[in-house]
């Protein structure tokens, strides 16, 4: 499929109306309910085109929600993309300079040689993102795939996972070689830390089942890290719970050497490949070789192809 093959299903809404925040920090909301208890936060727009967590996002702050334990935090992240959003280019709005989710380590926003529009945003956003306990970062998927809940490499991350049991797909992995993720930035990527942060693909970009899978993701967080009860939320926004949960643990990351990838199949997420020594595609000419029996692929895309690009990564289940 081609960027043209997917419909947009789905409004992009306005944020005008949130976009001086109550933190000092533009278009970030935190509310506080006095007693104690975590700071959650909930993260939207990281990639500009990934619109289904701004629905909800605003969804939950035009209902006004608050905590009745901790605090709760709401943000839309790299709204400058997000404005640039054209159907007619759907993907060209995932940022403005460089990719906001690859920007998290802190030489990199420590350095201030360096500039960009993700930079920007991610250090004026750091001191707020620096107080929370719990992180829920919702994406979407280039392809048409099954949700996933992409916990990163630490045991603290799958069995935060595994305790929130949505979606029933777990992905873990240690990120991508262009940069450093939100979801690792800080304690969230230390072992012995109790701060802990989830990266959910809600579906693809534009499918209108992205926004269920997002409500029902941001209503069992809120109520995993105690700061809401069930009699809060609205009706059907929470969604039953999958029978049974798997992990898959990444092992490799396909990375492009060139505009000259293909692959060897129409593959969209999750394919499991029985046969080692399988082609799966060819990079710049080469064979790509599953290297394994049982091989899980996972998002596999070539959507924002572009040499150094990660389009493919590889995966074991684990028992």
């Amino acid at each position: 499929m081609n960027q043209h093959d997917y419909p947009i299903e789905l409004p992009f809404p306005n944020l005008d109306e949130y976009a001086d925040g109550n933190t000092g920090i533009p278009y970030v909301h935190s509310f506080d309910s006095g007693v104690p208890g975590a700071h959650t936060m909930i993260n939207a727009l990281t990639h500009g085109n990934e619109v289904c967590g701004a629905i909800v996002v605003k969804e939950m702050l035009d209902r006004g929600w608050r905590p009745r334990r901790g605090r709760i935090t709401f943000s839309f992240a790299n709204v400058e993309a997000y404005r640039r959003f054209d159907p007619a280019r759907p993907d060209a709005s995932r940022y403005v300079d460089q990719d906001f989710n690859r920007v998290w380590d802190p030489r990199l926003l420590d350095d201030l040689s360096r500039n960009s529009s993700e930079l920007r945003r991610a250090r004026a956003m750091r001191p707020m993102i620096d107080t929370v306990d719990f992180l829920l970062d919702l994406h979407s998927m280039h392809e048409r795939s099954v949700p996933l809940n992409v916990c990163g490499p630490l045991h603290k991350g799958i069995a935060l996972a595994q305790r929130f049991g949505a979606p029933a797909n777990i992905v873990s992995d240690t990120g991508h070689t262009e940069g450093r993720r939100l979801r690792d930035y800080g304690e969230f990527g230390q072992p012995e830390s109790g701060r802990n942060a989830l990266l959910i693909e809600c579906g693809q970009h534009w499918e209108a089942g992205a926004v269920d899978v997002a409500r029902n993701c941001c209503a069992r967080w809120l109520l995993l890290c105690g700061n809401i009860d069930l009699i809060d939320l609205p009706a059907r926004w929470l969604r039953p719970q999958p029978e049974a949960r798997r992990v898959v643990r990444v092992t490799d990351a396909v990375v492009a050497d060139s505009m000259e990838f293909r692959f060897a199949a129409p593959y969209t997420g999750l394919e499991t490949i029985p046969e080692a020594g399988t082609v799966i595609g060819w990079n710049a000419g080469r064979e790509v070789r599953t290297p394994y029996p049982n091989c899980v692929l996972v998002m596999p895309s070539l959507r924002q192809l572009r040499p150094g690009t990660t389009v493919v990564r590889l995966g074991r289940l684990l028992d």
